[in-house]
């Protein structure tokens, strides 16, 4: 493992597997939510404290929410050419565009979007790596599941989220979360990463309310 921040290391969790005759490394950082529960208990002021649920905020929308919406756009760019229909910028921007706002609450006035922002799809190099994305989104919801077990003291959560760090690549990793208690398959963990979101957006308001 190279876990500690220092100068030229990139900041996602990239695994170097074409080195030869060396044991791959995979440079990650520690679990966001148990980090962010430990800075939250430390800090000084409102003004630290709403830095990092903001923080916070901001990577679980980035990492689950628009994951999400970027693996929908990616089935449906391999479900037209599976069906025999053409790839055309346009087509894909209008498909796109319309995720986009769906996914964002344009109809229901939560935000607006200008039309610029629909051609977006064309600098995304994951999509060139067929159906990769939406690892994202089931990866943070796993995390976010075990660590609301191991904050809020659940018997052997801790342990069996140590037990999933120390297998490593042993075996499948839709097999190795589900041992360490992950069903990824069920509602559970995404029903936990949304109500992780809320409450950090709750607690953001009630620092801004004690502002007046």
């Amino acid at each position: 493992m190279n876990t500690y921040p220092r100068a030229r290391k990139q900041s996602g969790a990239y695994m170097a597997g074409y080195a030869y005759d060396v044991h791959p490394y995979v440079l990650m950082n520690y679990n966001e939510a148990l980090l962010l529960e430990r800075m939250l208990k430390a800090a000084s002021s409102d003004d630290e404290r709403v830095y990092y649920l903001g923080h916070a905020l901001e990577n679980l929308r980035g990492t689950f929410f628009r994951q999400a919406m970027f693996a929908e756009f990616e089935r449906r760019i391999h479900a037209a050419v599976d069906a025999g229909q053409s790839l055309t910028a346009e087509q894909l921007s209008k498909d796109y565009c319309a995720l986009l706002k769906r996914y964002h609450g344009v109809a229901e006035g939560v935000i607006s979007i200008d039309d610029n922002y629909c051609v977006e799809w064309a600098y995304i190099p994951h999509f060139y790596s067929s159906f990769y994305v939406y690892q994202y989104a089931t990866a943070i919801a796993a995390s976010s599941l075990s660590a609301e077990r191991v904050v809020n003291g659940e018997r052997g959560a801790l342990e069996r989220y140590l037990d999933l760090l120390r297998a490593g690549g042993s075996n499948d990793p839709y097999e190795l979360v589900k041992a360490a208690g992950v069903e990824l398959a069920s509602p559970a963990p995404y029903q936990s990463l949304v109500a992780r979101m809320n409450r950090i957006m709750d607690e953001i308001e009630t620092i801004l309310a004690r502002r007046g």
